[in-house]
């Protein structure tokens, strides 16, 4: 009988590591807070043939909490980013059921440095091509190593749709829709307001977007349009006075199915992914905010 993840915790410290292995749990071996300078934050799970996990988001602000609470999923009550400064990172879970939402079987971190790839931690190689890389940087504002959770699924999963929201409006219609939100600001130390990306997976491949592009001027987007390719109607810079910024998708000519979808800064836009293949699209997504900093799309597949 299939084993998935059906129960998920989080230690801060040796005392509580010991708790959760005296009630079963299983420990992922990736500090989340590598390299920051907090305290040693590891994530526990439990698996089981029944009562699967099927989504894992990230939130960083009281609204991001509240609209997950909100949609049934369950909170974690300890800050990721403990003892480390930056943004209070919190890990809510889902059991999902609707064909949008696929058990999770296996997870483990991935990190960023000088001398090493991104690489899935607990996973072999076989199941990486089943791997979703969950796009929120743990130790974001915190420094240390750019540091983010990946899961694995029975069966691969494709995004299938692709949208935008502004401050916080429409996440209670997305959440219940079953979409996953990116977990950047585009408009991250740009000012403005707050925009995240948004998208909904499935497991049909006919069904995948198969590209992805952004435009960040008037020539880029007839160009877009006249190639066919369908607009996500709100400006990624929305309130900032910088470039319209525009993101385009595709559910034809090409073979590449888009896995996953991230917003990385400026530093990253050269980095590797051992899991699956990466494309970083050279937009930048402040494009026009003088002082912001650079943050750029990229997708797997």
């Amino acid at each position: 009988m299939s084993q998935y993840i059906t129960d998920l915790q989080v230690s801060l410290d040796e005392t509580e590591e010991n708790q959760l292995r005296a009630q079963g749990f299983i420990k992922s071996d990736v500090d989340l807070n590598k390299g920051a300078g907090g305290k040693h934050t590891y994530l526990w799970y439990k698996t089981g043939s029944c009562g699967a996990i099927t989504r894992i988001q990230f939130s960083f602000t009281d609204a991001m909490s509240e609209g997950l609470s909100r949609a049934g999923y369950h909170k974690i009550p300890k800050n990721l980013n403990a003892g480390a400064g930056g943004d209070c990172i919190y890990l809510s879970f889902f059991k999902g059921s609707s064909e949008y939402h696929v058990p999770i079987v296996d997870l483990g971190g991935s990190y960023d440095d000088e001398s090493q790839d991104r690489d899935v931690s607990t996973v072999n190689v076989a199941q990486k091509s089943h791997c979703t890389t969950l796009s929120c940087d743990l130790n974001q504002d915190a420094g240390g190593h750019h540091l983010i959770v990946c899961v694995i699924t029975p069966r691969p999963t494709y995004i299938c749709d692709i949208v935008a929201t502004v401050n916080n409006e429409g996440d209670k219609y997305y959440l219940y829709n079953d979409y996953i939100r990116v977990g950047v600001n585009t408009n991250k130390g740009a000012g403005g307001d707050s925009i995240y990306i948004w998208y909904r997976k499935t497991t049909r491949p006919e069904e995948a977007i198969k590209d992805l592009q952004v435009s960040t001027n008037d020539h880029e987007y007839d160009e877009f349009m006249s190639q066919g390719y369908k607009l996500v109607n709100i400006n990624l810079n929305k309130g900032t006075g910088g470039n319209n910024v525009l993101l385009w998708y595709k559910k034809d000519g090409s073979s590449r199915l888009i896995k996953d979808v991230s917003v990385i800064a400026f530093d990253n836009t050269d980095y590797k992914c051992r899991n699956k293949p990466v494309e970083v699209i050279q937009k930048n997504l402040n494009a026009g905010n003088c002082c912001a900093p650079e943050l750029f799309l990229c997708y797997y597949y």
